[in-house]
């Protein structure tokens, strides 16, 4: 079979899962077919700048535990792809340019949705693409899980549970700040597996009355104390009701670090009880990938390496149910996956006494 030179890049935000999704890329095609593999430096913004170098087959052992990635990586937005900037340099002709120097028949990005778009535009413009869809924000369309995850899941898990002890200890109220800016997939699974009282997520709007009524309801009960998982981009209900240019300027003016810092703030104010606010932060985006993670990187890897053998290209891998497929870039690119208002997930919530601050 004919040589493949395959180049691998890695955008935006770091998370475990993308050593081994890697790995699983490089090994898998030094299986299949006689493969070299370009590694370049920090995304897209060193596919502009031509910053690669040819990897050692070597460099790919010992990486499966490891997180972040070997290969750095940035973040280049993709709404500033086709505008010339103050460098004046063409992003999208220096892309195409670098990937004929370091003579591709393949580019490979890892990455998350604003990644995905930027890797349908190249395909667009005539470069072989293949998408593997990483975030710790599960919401990429077109696909169950990303690698990376569940990983974050555990993390944030963990972080419920730890909460959950000091939070009983002093009779406070807790508001746990999730990852997660327009997809609350995080907070919605860490909060249901840690056993929070109110979950409060981007796609459903809150209002602060219920959320004080489930606090009095719970204090009524004799509890000591209550546990809020908050998204970092959960809003209420005037928020929910903005447009895009509105929010992004009432949001701008907030005199609070966050909305969850807001929140802790009225919950003071109007019942008296004494509120901590925890963020865990990038803590939950580091360190080594769970098994599951694990196992999914490799699979995701192991499947774009056969793509490439096959030369079916402007794809990207995702899991659908039990087995790993291919969807078209073209037809998740520019798509969310968000949580549904009807999700099985917050029915069961509700179920067994959760609230979401909408009722």
């Amino acid at each position: 079979m004919a040589k493949r030179r395959i180049g691998i890049l890695t955008s935006g935000g770091d998370c475990p899962g993308l050593n081994a999704c890697i790995r699983g890329v490089a090994k898998a095609s030094y299986e299949l077919f006689d493969a070299e593999i370009v590694g370049i430096q920090d995304g897209y913004r060193g596919l502009i700048q031509g910053q690669w170098r040819e990897m050692e087959r070597g460099e790919f052992s010992g990486i499966l535990t490891l997180g972040g990635t070997i290969l750095g990586t940035a973040r280049t937005p993709y709404r500033n792809m086709r505008v010339i900037e103050e460098d004046e340099v063409n992003k999208v002709e220096e892309m195409k340019k670098n990937y004929k120097k370091m003579k591709l028949d393949c580019l490979v990005t890892l990455g998350g949705n604003g990644t995905h778009k930027t890797a349908n535009l190249l395909a667009q413009e005539g470069l072989n693409v293949i998408g593997l869809p990483k975030t710790i924000d599960n919401d990429i369309y077109g696909t169950d899980v990303t690698f990376g995850f569940h990983t974050a899941l555990d993390i944030a898990t963990d972080v419920v549970d730890r909460i959950h002890t000091t939070a009983n200890s002093h009779g406070r109220i807790m508001v746990i700040e999730i990852m997660g800016n327009k997809a609350g997939w995080l907070t919605l699974y860490a909060g249901l597996a840690g056993g929070a009282d109110i979950i409060l997520l981007p796609e459903v709007p809150y209002q602060e009355k219920y959320v004080l009524e489930a606090i009095r309801r719970r204090q009524e009960d004799g509890k000591r104390f209550t546990i809020i998982a908050i998204a970092e981009g959960a809003k209420n209900a005037q928020e929910g009701a903005m447009k895009k240019k509105e929010f992004r300027a009432s949001r701008a003016e907030m005199p609070f670090s966050g909305v969850s810092y807001r929140l802790a703030h009225d919950i003071e104010n109007e019942l008296g009880c004494e509120t901590r606010v925890v963020v865990p932060g990038h803590i939950q985006r580091g360190g080594s990938p769970s098994a599951y993670d694990r196992v999914l990187s490799t699979r995701f890897g192991t499947y774009a390496a056969q793509l490439i053998r096959d030369e079916d290209y402007g794809k990207t891998v995702a899991l659908r149910g039990t087995q790993v497929v291919a969807n078209a870039l073209e037809d998740i690119a520019g798509k969310t996956k968000l949580v549904p208002s009807d999700s099985e997930l917050i029915t069961a919530g509700r179920m067994i006494g959760v609230s979401f601050g909408d009722e």
